[in-house]
């Protein structure tokens, strides 16, 4: 079975401009999904789709494989699901055919390897997607609520509302951990959840999507804690 990862990264990030080449604890952000995916026994390929000169110099310092994302596929409107397939697409062109795509985004520095593993073998030939979630803070069976003109009201009400956290179905906040699909799930459908999904669960701890100033301080934050830890 061949293995492919691969990281999406536009340059034209709006909430941490240039975030992905952005130094964090001593590196670009987007070197800790390059080297995590390179050192993995599982992955045979390692590629980063961009339209961004900064972010191909950057990745391609680090090992990464480079593929020239459209300029249409780049805006802030764009879904990524579309450079999926532009990915998959490309690679098929050249005749370089892989039976496993991973998806490893720059905005999650934390996971480690057997969050990778886990991913990958969660995947098998009754599924189209593997997606990576975390524990919810908050759960619309419980505490969560919407805006209902001059007040608000429990997003799930009625005669069966759960007044006890304890007595609410677990839920899961998505993670941009790691997704798993094939080259033939990929071009096959037009978004994640046409198919069969299932989920794959990453701790809180290795779970933080870097989207703006504040998750990367935290990020940084952890990721000193680590270094000290095993110092």
């Amino acid at each position: 079975m061949i293995r492919h990862a691969f990281i999406f990264a536009r340059g034209g990030s709006k909430g941490l401009p240039k975030k992905n080449i952005k130094e964090l604890s001593g590196k670009p952000l987007i070197a800790y999904s390059i080297e995590m995916a390179k050192s993995h026994d599982l992955i045979d390929k390692v590629f980063v789709s961009t339209d961004d000169s900064e972010i191909k110099s950057v990745s391609q310092k680090y090992g990464a494989e480079i593929i020239d994302r459209p300029m249409n596929l780049a805006t802030d409107t764009a879904g990524e699901f579309l450079s999926w397939k532009h990915a998959v697409e490309y690679l098929l062109k050249r005749n370089d055919k892989f039976d496993m795509f991973i998806s490893l985004p720059a905005t999650a520095p934390l996971r480690n390897a057997q969050d990778i593993t886990n991913g990958i073998d969660k995947f098998d030939d009754e599924t189209d997607f593997v997606i990576s979630m975390t524990a919810a803070n908050r759960n619309p069976f419980f505490n969560m609520v919407k805006q209902c003109d001059d007040h608000i009201d429990l997003i799930f009400s009625g005669d069966k509302a759960i007044t006890r956290r304890q007595d609410a179905p677990a839920v899961f906040d998505l993670t941009t951990v790691i997704a798993v699909s094939s080259p033939l799930k990929i071009l096959q459908y037009d978004s994640i959840f046409q198919g069969k999904v299932k989920g794959v669960e990453v701790p809180k701890e290795r779970a933080i999507d870097i989207d703006d100033e504040m998750d990367f301080l935290f990020a940084e934050y952890l990721l000193e804690g680590y270094k000290n830890a095993k110092r």
